[in-house]
């Protein structure tokens, strides 16, 4: 038996076992990442796509992802490859690259504008193994790396991959215990941790996605915007940015409503009272 310690969940897998995530397996005794290099998706994205808007704005970077999530977000946008049953017919089919293809490509597309990786589309952090040692190679190009991230992971975690990470877009999904525990699967306090110790060392956007009923009121985004401005970091709390996107129904969510448009400008707004770059999206 051996003990993850990569987030919250602490899964105590035994020899062969699978952790929660689907992406993180006991063996010979030590827990490491099953998708290690395993490739689901590879594109040149615009920056501003992760969603980044006060970083290298206008450029493209090349993005990657793998497979796994050790939350369980009934709206997840890629369940493909995150935790739906669908992921581990992915898992399967990903394709194999070392960190220095990866860096190579990178540096290959430099060409076209690109500046450097980006990890995303699963949860990067399931597999910090491949962003640790890739990131290394990347910013040995001179190039830079991105992490878009649910910050849920441990301190220790984060701190093997801070020298190599430039910029960051961490989902601050909600501002709830209760939305954390019962909707995601998550932990509020482990990620106000990871995003309170980021902030000290890379660029950070926040991003929340408003879901009907769940977290949109405004004492919520009152509260939320009050803590964020309230952190202490490279930048001074009010100007870290804060994207606010809508909902629209998908995967295990299609019963409910999009948000409405006048509800983003809404909260958007009362963001706005405590943040000086708050941003909406999907309207």
């Amino acid at each position: 038996m051996a003990v993850c310690g990569v987030c919250f969940r602490h899964c105590d897998l035994g020899e062969g076992r699978i952790g929660f995530c689907g992406a993180r397996i006991c063996a010979g005794g030590t827990v490491r990442a099953a998708n290690y290099g395993r490739i689901t998706s590879l594109a040149l994205d615009p920056i501003e796509k992760k969603p980044l808007r006060r970083f290298r704005p206008g450029s493209l970077i090349l993005s990657a992802g793998s497979y796994g999530c050790n939350l369980r977000c009934p709206f997840c946008q890629n369940h493909e490859i995150s935790w739906s049953k669908e992921a581990m017919r992915y898992a399967e089919r990903a394709e194999l690259a070392t960190p220095e293809q990866i860096a190579e490509t990178a540096l290959y597309y430099r060409r076209k504008g690109n500046i450097g990786v980006a990890f995303t589309y699963n949860e990067p952090l399931v597999g910090y193994e491949f962003v640790r040692d890739t990131a290394k190679l990347v910013h040995e190009k001179g190039m830079v790396n991105v992490l878009v991230s649910n910050g849920t992971a441990e301190i220790s975690v984060l701190e093997e991959i801070l020298p190599c990470i430039d910029a960051m877009n961490i989902d601050l999904k909600g501002f709830t215990d209760r939305y954390y525990r019962d909707v995601l699967g998550g932990d509020r306090d482990m990620v106000m941790c990871f995003i309170s110790r980021a902030v000290q060392a890379c660029h950070v956007e926040l991003t929340t996605l408003i879901i009907p009923g769940e977290n949109d009121s405004e004492e919520e985004m009152h509260e939320m915007c009050e803590w964020i401005a309230s952190l202490d970091g490279m930048v001074p709390g009010k100007e870290i940015p804060l994207h606010i996107s809508r909902f629209f129904p998908r995967f295990h969510m299609t019963d409910r409503e999009a948000t409405s448009v006048k509800k983003i400008y809404r909260l958007a707004e009362i963001a706005r009272g405590h943040l000086k770059y708050v941003y909406t999206g999907n309207c």
